[in-house]
């Protein structure tokens, strides 16, 4: 048996994983109290430690052979704003270090979201590496998917493992990927066994020896996709538009293909996507009118942006420090949003609102008016859908602690050619509504958790709690590379076993913080 300590224990995936290699937890940390209920209804936490807020921990049990955390990872996620350091939640990583450098445990394991190893957080990383072997510590970090460790998710996620000695260090191995046979329909509630065994050999005659490899683990080269995407801004067989489900006429049809083609070329903008003045359009298309764009804007499918505001004179006194650090972007009079885009300083503020403001105080006048699709960011879908999956995917989105606009079908559908493909998918699943979100039993099964998993009956608490966790098969396939260095001595290597009673008495230490 080894201890092990629980930082940012969440509901306990850390935890369940090294239970079941013979570890005993002796103290978590955790500060949201649906999380600690959670846990505690999980786990017989009677004789541990309950830590609270990392940052304002005093004393720690002595006895601690390994410290496992998930650090908060919104300050490096490429979701966010990307704020790393500059974040509070990044601060916590020099808390977690510092429990390290005080406890020295024989071997620590942090996991993160992959924005931390993104060249734009290199020298974070670069900081966090460095100050783990300035405590002695021997560390790797590398990059995993809980794809590849057989569940349904397309989860990347970066761990660091560390070891106070070299020679365990250098006798630990990255787990490799293991064989994926699961389908999304072997932990839907919802399609019963009869139905699974049809849909398999149905989709196995249809496509024998004419379904190739995918070109992702996701995509088809046949583009016969296992998941129709909705959005606006990435073209495809299975990609569902806006003026897809809209009523719209074959010209405005055209008008937004033409934006989806050239919005993200460089001579329109910096960025991978860029709104079109009407300029724009008339340069791509001359019989292309204002009133097309409005009435497609009217339609929902466009939005109107001002790019560029003309800057008048105005008084800095009595002017907020957020407003004149935008107006100090100014050049020659003039703001391009652009600019306040690409601009650092501005990235811990929202600064659309400051400029309605200014506008409407006349510091600014608005100029030049651009449009762009109303819907310009995948993850948000079209209308609360991102995707929908057939029950045939071997895949599913990233489970997320907001909760995900992904959805699974309820039926599958099979097709000879794409253009029926799709048709059948509008006419047969997305139009009569055969869809729905993944339920609480599925999202644990789909992370790793048992299926008696205690979690809140509300959506909202349950999905914060999976979606913030970690996925049990690759913590356990991380755990069982940690004991196999012997580290621990001769610990023997167990299944998996949630509720572990085995209890002992803890001492605790003081620590100078």
């Amino acid at each position: 048996m080894f201890n092990f300590l629980d930082l940012f224990s969440g509901i306990g995936g850390f935890r369940l994983a090294f239970e079941g290699l013979g570890g005993h937890c002796v103290g978590y940390s955790e500060i949201c109290p649906k999380a600690i209920k959670a846990y505690q209804e999980n786990f017989n936490t009677c004789d541990e430690v309950a830590l609270g807020d990392i940052t304002k921990i005093r004393e720690i049990p002595a006895n601690v052979d390994a410290i496992l955390a998930g650090v908060p990872c919104q300050s490096w996620s490429i979701a966010g704003k990307n704020l790393g350091f500059e974040d509070d939640r990044g601060q916590l990583w020099n808390d977690t270090l510092y429990l390290v450098h005080k406890k020295k445990p024989k071997v620590f394991l942090f996991e993160n979201v992959k924005g931390l190893v993104d060249p734009r957080n290199s020298d974070a990383l670069e900081y966090i590496m460095t100050r783990i072997h300035r405590m002695g510590y021997h560390a790797t970090h590398f990059v995993l998917n809980s794809y590849d460790f057989g569940l349904l998710q397309n989860r990347i996620r970066i761990y660091i493992v560390g070891f106070r000695e070299k020679a365990y260090f250098e006798r630990f191995q990255v787990p490799l990927k293991i064989n994926h046979t699961m389908k999304l329909y072997d932990v839907l509630d919802d399609l019963p066994q009869s139905r699974q065994e049809k849909v398999k050999l149905s989709i196995d005659e249809l496509f024998r020896g004419r379904l190739p490899g995918a070109r992702t683990k996701f995509q088809k080269d046949d583009e016969f996709n296992d998941f129709f995407l909705f959005n606006d801004i990435r073209d495809g067989h299975t990609a569902i538009h806006s003026w897809d489900i809209i009523k719209t006429t074959t010209r405005e049809k055209n008008i937004c293909r033409l934006l989806l083609k050239n919005r993200r070329k460089s001579i329109y903008g910096a960025f991978d996507g860029n709104p079109l003045a009407e300029r724009h359009f008339k340069g791509l298309d001359a019989s292309i009118t204002k009133s097309e764009l409005e009435q497609l804007v009217r339609k929902g499918i466009l939005k109107q942006i001002f790019y560029t505001y003309k800057v008048k004179d105005f008084k800095s006194n009595g002017r907020d420090a957020n407003e004149l650090l935008l107006l100090q972007h100014a050049k020659n009079r003039r703001l391009m949003l652009e600019d306040l885009k690409k601009s650092r300083e501005l990235k811990k503020t929202s600064f659309s609102p400051i400029l309605d403001r200014l506008a409407s105080e006349g510091v600014i006048e608005p100029e030049e008016a651009r449009y762009d699709f109303r819907y310009t960011k995948i993850s948000s879908g079209i209308e609360g859908i991102c995707r929908i999956y057939l029950p045939v995917s071997d895949v599913f989105s990233t489970l997320v602690a907001s909760d995900t606009n992904d959805y699974v079908a309820t039926r599958n559908i099979y097709a000879t050619s794409l253009r029926e493909y799709r048709q059948k998918f509008i006419s047969e699943i997305f139009e009569p509504k055969n869809y729905r979100k993944i339920t609480k039993k599925e999202a644990c099964a789909i992370q790793g958790f048992p299926n008696d998993f205690k979690l809140p009956e509300r959506r909202t608490e349950w999905m914060k709690l999976i979606g913030n966790s970690v996925s049990i098969p690759v913590i356990r396939a991380i755990a069982d590379s940690i004991v196999k260095t012997g580290v621990f001595g001769d610990t023997a290597i167990e299944s998996i076993r949630p509720h572990t009673t085995i209890r002992s008495g803890i001492k605790t230490v003081a620590i100078d913080i």
